[in-house]
């Protein structure tokens, strides 16, 4: 790719999720959300290929319909009462299909289905872009909603922890992987957003640090199935060592740093007197937890030789720095001890 064409895309991109973050106003929302959308395909098909190519068109049409969804719901609110506010969105109609809409684009389960589909497609730091950057404008627009729709939040929760731990059982594919693992953390997101967003939020800071400490992983390791990853001891030792505690970290066991959040959301919705819905979402995490030990075993207890029909590529070239992997790797592993400073800054 040109450096201008570079330079001018993740402008955009950066612009466009700015726009919506700051905007209270629902056109101004959409045509950051829309110039977010056109912004990252340039980035999609740079790696040209069939393969590339449909993730690009599933991604345009799925973004477009949420997109033109949130458009008609925010006309209809409207003409139905007048406000054009993002925090005034007070009919339950239009309430409704905005929060739809939003869940179409973050790919929270029912609507689920086109995000592993499409990560499958990509490259792994475009898919990090995905997984991360391009949640943020959604989530935003999602935080700022009036808690009048609690049933359909926890409904939109839970199922996308359950559909998130259920459809990665049988993946080889580790980005495939990596998006079931997406809905789950974007599951447990929504489940506390209505009750304290800034619990939500947090959440959603530590599952950015846990994702794209593990997309470099893979990146590094040139790893894009768990076969691949299988022979990741002899390419990169210390990497191989220390990854199973990130993905340990992303099932949210202690003490590593995921598992401040899902704490932190098992306390709150225990006080609002949630205990079975708590209960619901600790059981369906362990589901998730379930194929994070898999790729754990297949990274440091499967031994050589195996019957990859492939040439091994024995050692790896690291043509990139290794330093923000050196620093999203201390995040996702130190960072429980500081949780009272945390919350104490996302509470005030």
């Amino acid at each position: 790719m040109s450096p201008h064409i570079l330079i001018i895309t993740v402008f955009s991109l950066s612009m466009g999720t700015l726009i919506t973050i700051t905007s209270s106003h629902w056109l101004l929302a959409w045509m950051g959300l829309e110039i977010n959308t056109f912004a990252i395909l340039p980035f999609m098909t740079q790696k040209y290929g069939p393969r590339a190519m449909e993730a690009t068109i599933k991604y345009f049409i799925i973004q477009t319909t949420a997109a033109t969804m949130l458009l008609f719901a925010s006309i209809s609110n409207a003409w139905l009462i007048g406000q054009w506010d993002i925090q005034q969105m007070n009919h339950p109609l239009p309430l409704t299909m905005i929060s739809i809409a939003l869940a179409l684009k973050l790919g929270l389960a029912p609507l689920h289905a086109w995000f592993p589909e499409v990560l499958q497609g990509l490259t792994l730091p475009t898919g990090l872009i995905l997984s991360t950057w391009q949640k943020l404008a959604p989530f935003s627009l999602m935080l700022q909603l009036p808690s009048n729709n609690t049933i359909l939040f926890t409904i939109l929760g839970l199922s996308s922890i359950l559909m998130g731990g259920w459809g990665g059982l049988n993946q080889t594919q580790l980005r495939k992987i990596l998006g079931y693992s997406s809905i789950a953390h974007l599951g447990w997101m929504v489940l506390i957003l209505q009750y304290m967003p800034s619990l939500s939020f947090l959440a959603f800071m530590t599952y950015v640090i846990l994702t794209f400490s593990m997309f470099l992983t893979f990146w590094y390791n040139q790893s894009t199935t768990i076969n691949a990853l299988s022979t990741s001891w002899t390419k990169t030792p210390i990497i191989s060592a220390i990854t199973p505690l990130i993905l340990l970290s992303l099932g949210g066991l202690p003490p590593l740093t995921g598992f401040l959040p899902k704490w932190m959301i098992l306390s709150e919705l225990t006080k609002q007197e949630l205990s079975l819905t708590a209960t619901m979402a600790a059981i369906s995490a362990l589901l998730s937890l379930y194929f994070y030990l898999r790729l754990s075993y297949a990274m440091t207890l499967t031994s050589s030789p195996n019957n990859l029909p492939a040439t091994l590529p024995w050692r790896v070239n690291f043509l990139q720095s290794t330093m923000p992997l050196t620093i999203t790797t201390m995040m996702s592993l130190c960072l429980l001890p500081l949780s009272p400073t945390a919350l104490s800054l996302f509470y005030y």
